[in-house]
């Protein structure tokens, strides 16, 4: 909702599209500058306690964004300032939210806990959006309120998470132990190669950024078309993962790992040569869910081998990878479709993906012979 209603005020204010790449940049800065320090935080405080700091932080800014709509002082320079601060607090929020679920669920409980928090993110992906724009139909106002607000019940959610683990020891603050969770990863090719596979999967196989030009030039539907284009892969990553839920992977999850890049390169390949839009819409909805089967065994992975003094430090460098993987993949897809034309950019991710499944299956045996999570 925020992000939707961000876009529309910063286009309101300026009509420069240059404006709305800024505050990408505005966002992604701080989260790439601050990630490792993150880490090493939520390995050494109170890890319920950061998350709410951060959504405390999140909800004044929400706050300050309706106040300034609501008066009239917002400027483009403003709104630039409260997203970094948003971007900074998510930098910390993020890490601490991975490393605090293994607390609250047994092991054997954790994929199926990761796929209901896959469902979560899915379902706020398809209705945050549409919520969000809804919403600022009844003032810039309106939005911003609604998500502070419910940023304040977040706060008062984890007040009420009771955690088995005790409260981690300090330790001096040091480069070494900043940098802990890259020298845990290195020495660990299971988890190595989850965090790399996907890395290199969503960057070569990141379709979403050339979907205004498949949706205008290829399939000839308009914008409703980028609507529907847009909400394809999250629908059938909500399925998947609702699936993955109810029945949580038991066995061979490395080789289902391996599989599902692969599916997810085939429905790139798929969507690549497709002129029809329901064949788009499948393909689409196919990556969607392979890309969540892929999600839920690689977080489940790396968090049921990371002891609990290190997951902070892991998940930052996980979320630190996985994010620069799709802001790269973005710019990745555009430049291939520069040289190459869009159609075979495309094509050429998808064959990539499929690619990097198999070498990596020959690189990395310890994840291919991952049996269970």
């Amino acid at each position: 909702m925020n992000a939707v209603a961000v876009g529309w005020l910063v286009y309101a204010l300026t009509g420069s599209a240059f404006d709305l790449g800024l505050v990408g940049l505005a966002q992604f800065l701080p989260i790439l500058l601050l990630t490792l320090a993150a880490g090493h935080v939520a390995d050494q405080y109170d890890r319920r306690r950061i998350v709410q700091i951060c959504q405390a932080i999140e909800c004044t800014a929400a706050l300050v964004l309706a106040l300034g709509t609501a008066s009239g002082w917002l400027t483009m320079n403003i709104v630039l300032a409260v997203v970094a601060v948003i971007g900074a607090a998510r930098a910390f929020e993020a890490p601490t939210l991975a490393a605090l679920m293994p607390g609250l669920v047994t092991p054997a409980q954790l994929p199926q806990a990761s796929a209901f928090a896959a469902s979560a993110t899915q379902t706020a992906t398809i209705l945050g959006p549409a919520a969000g724009g809804l919403l600022y139909a009844l003032g810039a106002t309106v939005p911003f309120a609604c998500v502070a607000g419910l940023y304040a019940l977040a706060i008062l959610g984890v007040a009420f998470v009771r955690l088995a683990s005790p409260v981690p020891v300090r330790e001096k603050v040091s480069l070494q132990s900043v940098l802990g969770g890259l020298v845990f990863i290195r020495g660990n090719p299971a988890i190595l190669g989850a965090i790399s596979l996907d890395l290199f999967a969503v960057l070569l196989g990141g379709a979403t950024a050339l979907l205004p030009i498949f949706a205008r030039d290829i399939l000839h539907t308009g914008s409703w078309g980028l609507g529907v284009l847009r909400a394809a892969p999250a629908v059938g990553a909500l399925t998947m993962s609702v699936w993955l839920a109810r029945r949580p992977i038991r066995r061979r999850a490395g080789w289902l790992m391996f599989a599902a890049v692969a599916v997810f390169g085939l429905a790139t390949i798929v969507f690549a040569l497709s002129h029809a839009l329901l064949l788009s819409l499948g393909a689409l909805c196919v990556l969607g869910a392979a890309d969540v089967v892929s999600v839920v065994i690689r977080f489940s992975l790396v968090q049921a081998n990371t002891p609990d003094g290190m997951r902070g430090r892991v998940s930052a460098v996980n979320m630190l990878f996985v994010g620069t993987s799709n802001q790269l993949g973005e710019f990745e897809s555009g430049m291939t479709a520069a040289l190459f034309g869009t159609v075979p950019a495309v094509l050429i991710g998808g064959i990539g993906t499929i690619g990097v499944a198999l070498l990596w299956m020959r690189f990395f045996p310890a994840l291919r012979d991952v049996d269970t999570l």
